[in-house]
Parts: C-alpha cells; sequence; structure tokens
C-alpha cells in the first residue's frame, strides 16, 4: 500500500482525500444538519473537491448520473439521511439498471441512535438495507480508522468486474472524528475477469463459420468502438445497437443498423455475438438450431438467462473483443462486401417509418443543430422515442438515455450533470412537457453554477404516451393525463435564462445553434399536438422459433 505519513485526520478529511486522490473533482451535492461537519471539511482541505448543489435532492443523484455517462469515470453525490437519501433513490436506482459508476454518500443519524427507532431528526428504518438493494456495494463509516479505506473499496467495486453505483453512510457525530491515519493515494485500478482462451476461441472459430453473423452491442461497448468496428469490417457484419450502446459505431458506417434494421436481417443470423449486453428484448424476437450464439459479457450472470449461449466468455468488452481478435484472422476466409445490402435494409426501413414523418423532421432538425461531437439526452417523450431509430449518433456517450428503466424527468438534471462535466462539448436535452416538469426547478441550479445546457422542451399540454394509449385502447376514455403549464417561455426568463419558442423544426434548427454559440443556459420550448403512435418500432412479435 502506497500511504501518506501519518497525520491526524477527521472521518471527513478522509474521504474527501480518497475521492480527491481517484480522480473525482465534483461533489453534486444538497447540504444539511447531519452532514455539516462533512461540509466543513470540504472548506478545510481546500476544496479540491468543487461542490455543486442543487434545488432536489434528486438532481444531485442524477447530476452524477449524468457525469458517470457522460466520462465513464466514477462521480459522487452527497446528501443528508432519510428524506434527503430517500429523494435520490430513483436515481440510484437507474444508475443500478444502466450499471453506471456513482457513489451516493448518505449523513445518518447520531451513531449509537441508528436503528432504535426514537424519532431523530430524518431517521428512517434500515436506511443502509435500502442503500445496499440499490446499490452493488455499500458500507457504513464506522470512523476515521476506516473511513479512507472505505471509501477506496467503494472504487473498487465501482470499477471492477461489472460497474455499478455503490454507497456509504456515515453517523451525524462519526464526520469529525479524528484519529492518525495513513490513507492510499495511489488511484484504485480496475480489474477485469482473465480471459478464457478456450472460450474466445471456441467464439472466434464459430464467427469465421458464420454467413450471415450479426453483432449486437449494449451499453458495456461503448469503450469497444474501435475492436468491435474491426470485428465487424473482418466479418462483414452489421453492427447493432438500441439506446445504451448507440455510437459504439457510427450509425453513418456502412455496416451500423439499428434495431429496425435488425429485425428485418433476424430470419437469416446464423451466428449472433452479443457484446455487454444482456441480449434481452433481441432474443425474444426467437431463436432456433440454426442460430448459434456467443454472448461476451462481464457480468457471469447475464448470459443464459433468456437461452443458454453456444458460447459465453466472461471479459470486458473490449478486451474480450481484442481476444477474438487474435484469434480468428487463422481461421476467416476473405468476405465480399455487404455493404449495398445494409444501405438496401436502412432505405426499407426509412419507407416503413414514413407514418412517424412529425416525428422524424423534429430528429433531423435536432440532429443537424447539434454539432458532431455535441451530446443529447433523451427523456420519455414521443421524439425520444423515434430518436432511438431515427438519431443518428456518430460516437459513444454522445446519445444518453435512461435504459430499461424508463425514468420519466430524469432528462433536465441528468443533462446538467452531462453538462458540468464535458464543459467541452455542447449538450442538449429532450423532454416533454410532463418530464421536464419533474426538475425544473434546476434551471436555478443551471444559472447558479454557469452551465450552459440547452433544454427543449416538447409541449403537448399532456402525458402525451399515457393519453394516446388511452384513447387507442380504451374507447377514447382518457384519465388523468392532461396538464396544466406555464407559459415556458416566461418561467425560463423568470430564472433570467435565454428563453425562445420553436414553431417549426427549421426555428428549432436556427435556436439551438445560436444557444450552443451562445454556450449560456437556454430553454426553448416547442409546442407540439398528437403525435403518431411510435411503438410498432419497439413492440415486434417473434418471428422465429
Amino acid at each position: 500500500m502506497t500511504a501518506t505519513n501519518l497525520a491526524r485526520l477527521d472521518a471527513a478529511e478522509s474521504v474527501i482525500k480518497t475521492l480527491v486522490s481517484n480522480g473525482v473533482d465534483t461533489l453534486y451535492c444538497l447540504p444539511g444538519v447531519q452532514n455539516d461537519d462533512f461540509f466543513d471539511a470540504l472548506v478545510r482541505t481546500g476544496q479540491a473537491l468543487t461542490p455543486i448543489h442543487t434545488r432536489h435532492e434528486q438532481a444531485t443523484a442524477y447530476m452524477a448520473l449524468g457525469a458517470a455517462m457522460a466520462t465513464g469515470k466514477p462521480q459522487a453525490y452527497c446528501v443528508v439521511p432519510g428524506p434527503g437519501f430517500l429523494n435520490t433513490t430513483t436515481a440510484l436506482a437507474t444508475a443500478q439498471s444502466l450499471c453506471q459508476p456513482v457513489l451516493a454518500i448518505s449523513g445518518q443519524i447520531f451513531e449509537d441512535k441508528i436503528g432504535k427507532g426514537l424519532g431523530y431528526l430524518h431517521e428512517i428504518p434500515n436506511q443502509f438495507g435500502i442503500m445496499s438493494t440499490l446499490t452493488k456495494w455499500a458500507a457504513h463509516i464506522d470512523g476515521p480508522h476506516d473511513a479512507g479505506a472505505k471509501t477506496r473499496e467503494a472504487f473498487r467495486q465501482m470499477l471492477s468486474g461489472l460497474p455499478g453505483p455503490v454507497g456509504l453512510e456515515c453517523g451525524w457525530d462519526v464526520w469529525k472524528r479524528a484519529a492518525d491515519v495513513a490513507l492510499d493515494t495511489e488511484p484504485v485500478a480496475r480489474e477485469t475477469p482473465a480471459i478464457d482462451e478456450d472460450a474466445a476461441e471456441a467464439a472466434a472459430r464459430l464467427l469465421a463459420k458464420a454467413k450471415r453473423p450479426m453483432i449486437w452491442v449494449g451499453g458495456g461497448a461503448l469503450d469497444a468502438g474501435p475492436e468491435i468496428t474491426r470485428l465487424a469490417e473482418m466479418l462483414q457484419a452489421p453492427v447493432v445497437s438500441f439506446r445504451t450502446g448507440a455510437g459504439v459505431i457510427d450509425t453513418r458506417h456502412a455496416l451500423a443498423q439499428r434495431v429496425t434494421g435488425a429485425f428485418k436481417l433476424w430470419p437469416d443470423v446464423d451466428v449472433l455475438i452479443g457484446i455487454g449486453t444482456r441480449l434481452h428484448s433481441q432474443l425474444e424476437w426467437g431463436t432456433d438450431d440454426q442460430m448459434k450464439v456467443i454472448h461476451l459479457d462481464i457480468d457471469p450472470t447475464r448470459p443464459g438467462r433468456i437461452r443458454t449461449p453456444d458460447v459465453k466468455l466472461i471479459a470486458d468488452a473490449r478486451e474480450g473483443t481484442a481476444a477474438i481478435l487474435a484469434r480468428i484472422g487463422r481461421h476467416l476466409d476473405t468476405r465480399d462486401s455487404r455493404a449495398d445490402e445494409m444501405a438496401a435494409i436502412r432505405a426499407e426501413v426509412e419507407r416503413d417509418l414514413v407514418d412517424l414523418a412529425p416525428q422524424k423532421a423534429w430528429v433531423e432538425a435536432i440532429r443537424a443543430g447539434v454539432p458532431d461531437d455535441g451530446i443529447v439526452v433523451e427523456e420519455l417523450t414521443q421524439v425520444s422515442y423515434v430518436s432511438r431509430v431515427m438519431y443518428p449518433v456518430h460516437a459513444p456517450r454522445t446519445y444518453i438515455a435512461s435504459g430499461y428503466q424508463g425514468t420519466l424527468g430524469w432528462g433536465y438534471s441528468t443533462a446538467l450533470g452531462v453538462q458540468s462535466a464535458r464543459p467541452d462539448r455542447p449538450v442538449v436535452s429532450i423532454s416533454g412537457d410532463g418530464g421536464f416538469m419533474f426538475g425544473m426547478q434546476e434551471i436555478a441550479t443551471a444559472t447558479r453554477h454557469g452551465i450552459p445546457l440547452v433544454a427543449v422542451v416538447f409541449n403537448d399540454g399532456a402525458y402525451g404516451n399515457v393519453r394516446r394509449m388511452q384513447q387507442l385502447n380504451y374507447d377514447g376514455r382518457v384519465v388523468a393525463s392532461d396538464l396544466k403549464n406555464p407559459d415556458f417561455v416566461k418561467l425560463g426568463e423568470s430564472f433570467g435564462i435565454r428563453a425562445t419558442r420553436a414553431t417549426s423544426p427549421g426555428a428549432l434548427t436556427t435556436q439551438m445553434s445560436e444557444a450552443i454559440r451562445a454556450r449560456e443556459p437556454t430553454l426553448i420550448e416547442v409546442p407540439v399536438g398528437p403525435f403518431p403512435d411510435p411503438w410498432r418500432l419497439f413492440m415486434r412479435k417473434k418471428i422465429r422459433g
């Protein structure tokens, strides 16, 4: 262990110094009395850790999540116990489902009163149990002697194997307890599984024999783009992504396909390799004995949940793909280009989507207004649903989605975290009026901290998806789906930010471009009516097996 000389440190200082030594430079937070000693230590240590405080605890966790998704690096948030921590649990559950390295730091009541039900401020039953359920790993800090070590272990857990959120809690009176301690100041190194040589060889042989292979990528493959692209070109295999895997391969690449194209190719696939994905929806399209499945994933529990794969390779996506590449050359013959075939599939998909022209026009307007290196954060709204198969994504971590958790209201706060972590990139959040109002108070956070996020709000005066489904499925009867909204332009102006209204796709492109150039917080309202139903794109029937 690399350690400093013994120094007198309190528990809070040990946690802060360990965060900083592991590359965390921002703490998303909302202070409160149980954490006052922690925040005082933040000042006393010279603020190497910059606090960004929000107007609601939920936003602290969403911002940390957005920062983690934008950078691939651990991020942290800190809140008071009880209602403060509970307010973050929706975001924490989303981080868990997305396998993101987020550290939740929560205060607690007085150490000797925990679990006794005495009614102390912010006391809840078994806070640690709740934290443990929503995280990969959690620990309770007992004092200065273990504060640094447990924080360091939190980083090891976040980074190693399958990434995921972790949690630390500390008693009200424990933060200021001091002792002579020696901290390990070396950054924690990520640990990945050793490559199973036989499995890598079996995968290489199976792919080399394939006539109609397909590569499906998820969020676990975001850092393996070059390797996956090379494998695809060797095999002439389409690479398919949906939400969290978008950008692993540039959608302009000749072999790139979205789920709409993959569905058309599915009946003829003879070898499917899933990389960094659960392969949940895809395998539900059906398989048979003529389709071989290779599942490359860092989580040993994922392969086999739906179908036992023919080859299971437990590995980091980049390392596992590299291992296959190192072996496949000696088994593989030269392949004819499938570029024309893939282009024809994409053209066929375009024709199929003509009824979604209203959403498509807005998606194209957004893409035209966002530079190639810009980042879009999608929300649960009609334009965003269609963007999952229509928005061109050029690079990893430039299309941020909530994945299967489908967290309504996550968009604006998460995008603030993305923008704060990537000040070098333009960031645009896409929300509906319903979801945006979950966190619109965080406009104050954008202005207070100078976060130049551009927020686009599609306003249809309803929970539009809920309302349309009620109309279609229940003989036109609707309930609890209409909304009363503020004037969004006046709302933005009342916070002192740029606020405009775009009434056409062309106007939206122009206003987005202007806002990005201005580099200041901006709100653009887009009044819209009902949209065509997009769900046939995603609710596919079994077509094989």
